[in-house]
């Protein structure tokens, strides 16, 4: 995993510019809606992120607050 992660994060974006433009080269307009639906994706997963994330961060300060009330009780 410690070779796989980062040659994964960077060949991922290259490989997907490269099948952007050879589907430019084959399909000509397509890419708008192979683009479009990459972003749609994206804006999903990073919404699905941010939720996460949050709902952690919310539970943490509970877990956080209910710790510091028994301590002063």
């Amino acid at each position: 995993m410690r070779i796989a992660k980062p040659l994964l994060l960077v060949t991922t974006p290259i490989g997907v510019a490269g099948a952007i433009y050879e589907a430019y080269r084959q399909a000509g307009g397509l890419v708008i809606l192979m683009v479009a639906l990459m972003g749609l994706i994206a804006v999903a997963f990073s919404s699905l992120v941010y939720t996460i994330r949050r709902e952690a961060a919310e539970e943490a300060r509970r877990v956080a607050a209910k710790a510091n009330a028994s301590e002063q009780s």
